[in-house]
């Protein structure tokens, strides 16, 4: 098909009718399909079931002796700190391990940054002079980071992702403002585009000035071995760059087990400098007494090593990159050569980012509702939720079987031709 752009009157007719009738015939499939979120599927978590037989019965002693079932250990148990090192590209005495959430995580260390300030300033970031923090944000990105700002009174402030990341001129010229405090990051297989910050854009963030001294890039790794082809990308070290910058502090860098393991009962990670982890340590150390350290040792057990970690991550690729083949193939094959689509085919993570024509992502979000279809918000990979060429639509295919997602990416293909055929055709008054 040619660009529906360059359609007469007549065939822009003809061609709305066909996909009227096409997306007629889908509604009338009756479907109930859920692509709203990145949640793992049941098979998914199957692969995990040798978890709930841990850590056994008696069997609930730590390397070092320590009862997995008492108080204590707020920095997590050595052995899994261990493991989980160079996921992290930090030594383990740089770790600290959670319960099962790393957006709680974040969540505490931008509260805690809030009313307590952090180390290098020490002054509460709400209550320092100037105008209201604010943190960038690079788009399309995760709508519950910027749920968290939204919490707590902190400006947002949108930066374009390219590809390799965000686009550095922008970010070193808005961190020149001392309000500016922070940064939302997912360098690898982005949330929902699939970039992979180059290792330029890495050495730029951790050697940038800022106008604030207390600035931190909240690192969300939370793809760090999440991958959908034989390449394992690897990127550049955070923490090792922003020590050589003389910036030690600047990175918080976050993980966590949710989508290698079992989502609901995971461990989440963090890793800085020193004085950032005994500045997390002594805040955390007000919240708990110490986070579950059973479900630490069925981690450990579990999956022995990074070996064992890589290989459990390939049997999670065996299951899920089919299905992103599959939305991939009915886009291209639906909507190659209209002009009406462009979409991401990402390496990694969880997502598949489509831009729509402008002024019709809200109106393919309706459509796939109506046809049993539910998607993500349009503008919810925005700051805000407010997408401003209401074009962004975030696809996750992972949850549903690799059937409902054939069916699915066949409805979600017409309704972006559907819409982007609307919008002509009123524009053109016919």
């Amino acid at each position: 098909m040619s660009s529906i752009a360059e359609l007469s009157a007549g065939d822009l007719h003809a061609l709305r009718d066909r996909v009227l009738s096409d997306y007629a015939a889908f509604r009338a499939r009756g479907l109930k399909i859920d692509m709203t979120r990145g949640k793992p599927s049941p098979e998914q978590l199957d692969l995990a079931n040798g978890m709930l037989a841990l850590p056994g019965n008696g069997d609930h002693f730590s390397e070092a002796g320590e009862d997995a079932r008492n108080y204590g250990g707020l920095q997590g148990l050595t052995e899994v700190r261990a493991l989980f090192a160079p996921m992290m590209g930090a030594p383990l005495e740089q770790i600290v391990v959670g319960d099962n959430s790393s957006l709680a995580m974040m969540h505490d260390c931008l509260l805690w940054s809030m009313v307590k300030g952090v180390p290098g300033e020490m002054e509460p970031w709400s209550q320092q002079a100037g105008g209201a923090p604010a943190f960038i944000c690079p788009v399309p990105g995760y709508d519950r980071h910027f749920a968290i700002c939204e919490e707590f009174g902190i400006r947002m402030l949108p930066v374009p992702l390219g590809g390799n990341g965000p686009d550095m001129d922008m970010v070193e010229e808005l961190v020149t403002d001392p309000d500016v405090k922070g940064m939302w990051c997912v360098p690898k297989y982005s949330n929902p585009s699939g970039d992979v910050y180059s290792t330029e854009t890495l050495e730029r963030l951790a050697s940038m000035r800022t106008g604030a001294p207390d600035f931190r890039l909240f690192w969300d790794n939370a793809y760090a071995v999440h991958h959908l082809t034989p390449h394992r990308h690897e990127i550049a070290n955070i923490l090792e760059l922003c020590e050589q910058a003389d910036h030690p502090d600047r990175a918080f860098v976050f993980a966590s087990t949710s989508k290698i393991t079992l989502a609901g009962a995971g461990l989440a990670l963090f890793a800085s400098s020193p004085a950032n982890v005994k500045w997390y340590l002594a805040r955390a150390g007000k919240r708990t007494i110490g986070p579950d350290k059973l479900n630490q040792l069925r981690h450990v057990r579990f999956l022995r090593n990074m070996e064992g970690l890589h290989r459990h991550m390939e049997a999670h690729r065996v299951l899920i990159a089919p299905k992103f083949d599959t939305v991939i193939e009915a886009l291209e094959t639906r909507l190659s050569g209209t002009g009406v689509a462009k979409w991401t085919k990402p390496e990694g993570g969880y997502f598949i980012c489509v831009d729509a024509m402008p002024g019709t992502a809200r109106d393919v979000v309706e459509l796939a509702r109506e046809a049993g279809v539910v998607l993500t918000p349009a503008g919810a990979t925005s700051p805000y939720g407010r997408d401003p060429h209401d074009s962004t639509l975030r696809l996750a295919p992972t949850f549903p079987s690799l059937d409902e997602v054939r069916l699915a990416s066949e409805g979600i293909a017409l309704c972006i031709l559907l819409a982007a055929v609307d919008k002509l055709h009123a524009q053109r008054n016919l």
